[in-house]
This record gives structure tokens, C-alpha cells and sequence, in this order.
């Protein structure tokens, strides 16, 4: 199993209908073949200035890769987060 997990920060103002919007459109990535538990969330702690994240699970390798070369995810990248995240971090973690 993989959990693919990013925090991130958008370029939009909080509570901004581009913020909504894009948070709205990301939900096309929990569709995507391959991809478990999907899950959109709202930092809650001041320890970093990060917004939000999302986090989802694969069940191997394969499923990851799938989804990374996925159309839906790479026209999402491309027209969606490059122009509108502002900074964030990427984790992939596998379980001990």
C-alpha cells in the first residue's frame, strides 16, 4: 500500500470561490481508477502555513503510476495546480 499525501497553500484568497472552485474540481481525482480513500483537508494547526491537503491510497506500485500518467490527473496538474498552488509538500509513505 502507498498513501499519497500534499499539503499545500493556493494562490487564492481563504474563503474565495476560486478556492472553492478549485477544491471542487479536485475531486475528479478521487474518480480516477486506482485511487482509495480520497480524502480533502483544512490544516487546523499554526506550526506551518500550509491550507490544506489531500490524501489517498494506492494498493501498490502499480496503482500509483496509473494514476500519476492518468489524463484526469496530469490535465488537473497542468490547468489546475502549476497555475494555482502556491507552494506545498509531497509524502509518500508505505507502510513498516
Amino acid at each position: 500500500m502507498i498513501r499519497h499525501t500534499v499539503a499545500f497553500r493556493l494562490r487564492h484568497a481563504p474563503g474565495s470561490a476560486e478556492e472553492r472552485e478549485f477544491l471542487t474540481a479536485a475531486l475528479a481525482l478521487g474518480d480516477i481508477p486506482g485511487v482509495e480513500k480520497f480524502e480533502q483537508l483544512r490544516q487546523t494547526s499554526a506550526k506551518n502555513d500550509f491550507r490544506f491537503g489531500f490524501s489517498m491510497e494506492f494498493a501498490d506500485q502499480a496503482a500509483y503510476t496509473a494514476y500519476n500518467e492518468h489524463p484526469v490527473h496530469t490535465a488537473f496538474v497542468a490547468q489546475r495546480w502549476v497555475p494555482e498552488v502556491e507552494d506545498f509538500l509531497e509524502i509518500d509513505y508505505a507502510p513498516l
